[in-house]
């Protein structure tokens, strides 16, 4: 067997490799100048939702009837189901995965993954005191969902969220309105 030999280049290129790594995974999970609900009701929020509007994103795109479903794991991480009908293929697409909490589970900020160790900002930054509706932000100004129980929302919650919107920085003009019908 051959002797690790630890050179000055190497151990750089290792120490630099780790500086890049650990400034990916600290990468902020929420807009900056965005805030997250707080308290959060993890429980209150559990359940079927179904997707108001959204910006459009590769995941989702072509997309109608599309609905998240959370539950609880036994490990306290959330269980997370997306689906969705793509109307030009005559069939749903599904994806599992799970979110956890940043911090307190009593503040509306998580990251979820769909794709093993990879994660990516879940923020609730409105919603109502029933947990009827929901406004959540991603990573991003370019992720932005309004969420309902129901397939439709009342017209004075969308323009209080659609100004929530606005005011943190998003083109809310940019937004798909998504078709219940299935």
């Amino acid at each position: 067997m051959g002797k690790l030999r630890v050179t000055t280049r190497n151990f750089l290129l290792l120490l630099y490799i780790c500086v890049l790594m650990i400034g990916f995974l600290s990468c902020s999970t929420i807009p900056d100048g965005v805030t997250a609900v707080r308290p959060f009701n993890k429980e209150k929020y559990l359940g079927k939702w179904y997707e108001i509007a959204r910006l459009d994103f590769k995941y989702e795109r072509g997309l109608n009837n599309t609905t998240a479903e959370y539950s609880l794991n036994p490990d306290g991480t959330i269980k997370v189901i997306n689906s969705g009908y793509n109307p030009k293929k005559g069939e749903w697409k599904q994806a599992n995965g799970k979110a956890k909490f940043v911090g307190n589970d009593n503040i509306g900020m998580l990251k979820v993954s769909f794709f093993g160790p990879f994660y990516s900002g879940y923020n609730v930054i409105a919603i109502d005191p029933d947990y009827r509706y929901a406004l959540v932000a991603g990573a991003s100004l370019k992720l932005l969902w309004i969420l309902s129980r129901e397939t439709h929302i009342p017209d004075e919650i969308i323009s209080n969220y659609l100004k929530i919107a606005k005011e943190c920085g998003y083109k809310t003009s940019d937004l798909l309105w998504i078709v219940h019908d299935k």
